[in-house]
């Protein structure tokens, strides 16, 4: 957790000397603070001497691969993860969001794209104020659901960990219960990316949300597949304290 007052840290881990400075450079012109490491030893000992709250992360990384570091790093940290690579292949996109990245980037990308994504994943994992009015909690099936805190609890009282884009499916999911929402229109709803064709992102994040609300995710009873339109929340929602 950041200390109070502390600028916005961002964290770029890649092993390209210019392509790292570089994009450093760009991202404390528009008012980060900005560090630098090549490889994962080096996040490592960055992370443990300074509180960050965004990491821009590199899949091609000597030693450990950034998809690893990725996977680490989440198990430990709800921090904002972006992944960056020159491999276009669905593949890398599907097992970043599989092991809990927040979003990716494929080189060679736009400083103005990037930027953009960096401001949207902020906004949702550093805790930015909603509107006032907005109930306080959505609850379902034993679930407390608070969207302006990105907050789910479960009916153990427990306190689940979810990532900006599982926030953002689960909060377009609840907002229409019982009704079929298509793959498109929960697309729409993370984040404004642009997919891909075909992309399967939508179902991994789908199985990523049973996994952490559903008894079986097997045989989901929240989370139900319309087969060849989309998905539909079957839970019953009510507003909560």
């Amino acid at each position: 957790m950041k200390p109070p007052g502390h600028p916005v840290r961002l964290l770029v881990v890649e092993d390209e000397a210019v392509s790292r400075e570089k994009l450093a450079a760009y991202l404390a012109a528009e008012g980060f603070e900005v560090l630098t490491a090549e490889d994962g030893n080096a996040m490592g000992k960055l992370m443990r001497d300074y509180a960050v709250d965004l990491v821009l992360l590199d899949i091609n990384l000597p030693g450990e691969s950034g998809l690893t570091l990725a996977r680490e790093l989440r198990a430990r940290s709800d921090i904002g993860i972006i992944l960056v690579t020159g491999r276009a292949d669905e593949v890398d996109r599907i097992v970043g969001l599989e092991i809990g990245a927040d979003d990716y980037i494929t080189k060679p990308y736009s400083m103005r794209e990037l930027l953009v994504r960096v401001r949207n994943l902020l906004r949702r994992t550093t805790g930015v104020t909603r509107p006032a009015g907005e109930a306080s909690a959505i609850r379902f099936e034993g679930w407390s659901f608070a969207p302006e805190r990105r907050r789910l609890e479960a009916p153990t009282g427990d306190l689940i960990k979810l990532t900006r884009a599982e926030y953002e499916l689960l909060s377009a999911l609840v907002s229409r219960p019982g009704v079929v929402l298509s793959r498109d229109h929960l697309m729409d709803q993370i984040n404004h990316r642009i997919w891909a064709p075909n992309d399967r992102s939508i179902d991994v994040l789908v199985g990523r949300l049973r996994r952490k609300l559903e008894p079986d995710p097997r045989s989901p009873t929240i989370i139900v597949t319309a087969h060849g339109e989309g998905y539909v929340f079957t839970a019953e929602v009510t507003p909560g304290g």
